[in-house]
């Protein structure tokens, strides 16, 4: 038999290992900058062409390299960060596994220019592809210069999965904004062709300010708590201002960024009575430990980190964030109990009120109300004969339920009945089965709400449970269609034009929708106070009615790394108007939760089945569900 195992090329097994470190154009950027910290810098600048696919250059002026290390950088698990295994334990670099640079010269076309400060001369050293074109000696500036062209041009299908250059270029802020965010001392400058950030070194309040513009700067509470176990420092979101959507939240653990869904939830949980279930808080954290204490070689990336004292550090996280807001009022008080008369003291119908005093501020309106409500009638054998009569009045509460206690008798019954004909249907022989895009539903249907979420129905094949959120979001979706024309409407100027506040990710995105946005009826124009502040000066004639604020920043927040891929160019006028369609209707859309009557339930459903596709919303999302009748069977055997 012949040997069938075989060592890999080492330019193959680069471009393995470049699938799990360098997945787009933000992670080189994170690779090299990360490397440029590692080398002492205090200031690193970055130039990108088209999103990264040309040209991504990082210059900084660290210590540089000499011609032996420019060369032995370009080997797999060449690395000046580590020499044995037990240095894992003492990290205190961002680097140290020796992949990242072999990972990008692997898929790209890389030239890199470097000088130690103490030396005359440097080095200039051409890669293309993993192989080494050229090394020769050059007269530069101290530090590192790497520029790193045509990322994945030898491999075609790697770079044909990137996004457009909108998505691409939002990423490479992000990365720049948790790079920027994490290395606050030292001065970060990115220019992306369209803008140019530069960023001074500072404080982690200036970064933050810097970065978003002074946006945050009436929102953050600082955070401070230092224990021998971990030392944690940053700034939280007052309740008042928790966002909807694109929350700023950031964990730094030893000048690392960080995932971490366990400590994410220690955070919200001290939010919880605080602010709506909808949104989230900002948050900016940093955590210092003893690097013997954590595992960072868990993911390439070395974006998640294992504690090994995760549940002690969960209690003094929960309790440096609860302390913080209750320093600075993140917890409003209360207390209506001063110069009150007790309740016990009123007669009934008299309220409270503060002795000698026409005005009191303190009043309580709330414990008259109490006192009424908890006032019962004395003769109780009363209330239990009305009771027994049902001539009791009840209250609104009751009648709801037993209105669906009824409903649901008579939903029961219904499928009782439907189950016994379709048991006499196959006795004759006949089949009632059909597919399930073939549903009928006789206009003698019941319908019953579950869980104030569902709707129930009634088939000729079984049980459909309807999801009413997604049923209406479908119907206005379609109807937003069919009787709006989104794309070139005409546009109407607002009196007062609405200011929004974009972070850097958002303005990269925007900037490449503009036009788009404009062909829709909106017009947007940069205020000249602050980079990161529009104003919504014109909208569509058709958006009187409409948050157009709210439209804005959903198609904003849809156009993300997870959303779909429209081309490298700006998105078809097809694919902006839906977008558009659907952020409309979900701002319209009737919400789980909304005690729907019978009228509304039978038209909701009528109008669904209407559609010519009506089993999934606009994203992809099922609508119903059809419990047939076996199935229905089995569960009640």
């Amino acid at each position: 038999m012949s040997d069938i195992i075989h060592l890999l090329p080492d330019s193959v097994a680069n471009q393995i290992a470049a699938g799990e470190v360098i997945q787009r154009p933000a992670s080189v950027i994170k690779e090299l900058v990360e490397n440029a910290v590692d080398a002492g810098a205090t200031e690193i600048s970055i130039y990108i062409k088209d999103a990264g696919r040309t040209l991504i250059q990082v210059i900084d002026n660290g210590r540089g390299m000499s011609e032996t290390d420019a060369r032995m950088a370009f080997e797999r698990h060449a690395t000046s960060k580590i020499r044995q295994a037990d240095d894992l334990f003492t990290l205190r670099s961002m680097g140290f596994r020796g992949e990242a640079l072999p990972s990008i010269c692997a898929i790209s076309q890389v030239e890199m220019r470097t000088r130690p400060k103490e030396a005359e001369m440097g080095t200039r050293i051409l890669i293309n592809g993993s192989r080494v074109e050229s090394q020769e000696p050059d007269l530069c500036e101290a530090g590192t210069n790497i520029s790193v062209r045509n990322l994945f041009f030898n491999v075609p299908a790697r770079r044909k999965f990137l996004k457009s250059d909108t998505v691409e270029l939002s990423n490479i802020m992000r990365e720049f904004e948790r790079l920027a965010l994490v290395n606050n001392r030292i001065r970060m400058r990115i220019d992306t062709g369209a803008k140019t950030i530069d960023l001074m070194g500072g404080t982690f309040r200036q970064r933050i300010e810097g970065i978003w513009k002074n946006s945050l700067k009436a929102e953050l509470v600082p955070v401070e708590i230092d224990t021998t176990l971990v030392k944690i420092s940053g700034f939280l979101s007052r309740p008042e201002y928790a966002r909807r959507r694109n929350p700023l939240q950031f964990l730094i653990a030893n000048g690392r960024n960080m995932r971490h869904p366990y400590f994410h939830k220690a955070i919200l949980s001290c939010y919880e009575s605080l602010i709506a279930a909808d949104t989230q808080p900002c948050y900016f954290l940093k955590f210092e430990v003893d690097p013997a204490s954590i595992d960072v070689n868990i993911h390439p990336t070395k974006n998640e980190i294992k504690f090994e004292y995760e549940s002690e550090i969960w209690k003094l996280l929960t309790t440096a964030v609860k302390s913080a807001l209750g320093m600075n009022s993140g917890v409003p008080s209360i207390d209506f109990d001063n110069d009150i008369l007790p309740v016990e003291t009123l007669a009934p119908g008299e309220h409270p009120v503060a002795p000698d005093s026409s005005f009191q501020s303190d009043y309580n309106p709330f414990r008259a109300a109490a006192s009424q409500r908890s006032r019962v009638p004395s003769d109780w054998q009363k209330l239990y004969d009305g009771f027994m009569k049902d001539s009791y009045p009840s209250s609104p509460a009751l009648e709801e339920d037993a209105e669906e206690e009824s409903l649901a008798k008579l939903f029961a019954g219904t499928v009782a009945s439907s189950l016994g004909e379709r048991k006499g249907n196959e006795a004759l022989g006949h089949s009632s089965l059909i597919e399930e895009e073939e549903l009928q539903i006789g206009s003698s249907r019941i319908c019953m709400q579950i869980g104030l979420k569902y709707i129930a129905v009634s088939s000729r094949e079984g049980l459909i449970l309807i999801d009413q959120y997604r049923a209406h979001l479908r119907i206005l979706y379609e109807r937003i269609l069919r009787e709006r024309n989104l794309e070139a409407e005409g546009s109407q100027s607002v009196l007062f034009p609405e200011v929004i506040i974009l972070d850097p990710q958002q303005q990269a995105i925007l900037s490449g929708v503009l036009p788009d946005l404009e062909a829709m009826g909106y017009r947007l124009n940069q205020s000249d106070g602050s980079a990161g502040e529009w104003e919504i000066t014109g909208i569509p004639l058709s958006g009187r009615n409409e948050d157009s604020k709210d439209v804005i920043m959903r198609i904003l927040d849809s156009l993300t790394e997870e959303g779909p891929n429209y081309g490298s160019d700006a998105l078809p006028a097809k694919a902006m108007k839906e977008r558009k369609a659907l952020m409309l209707a979900r701002s319209s859309a009737v919400a789980g939760g909304r005690r729907l009557s019978e009228e509304e339930m039978e038209h909701l459903v009528a109008e669904l089945f209407r559609l010519p596709d009506p089993a999934l919303t606009p994203d992809g999302h099922r609508i119903y569900t059809l419990l047939d009748f076996p199935r229905l069977e089995s569960l009640l055997p």
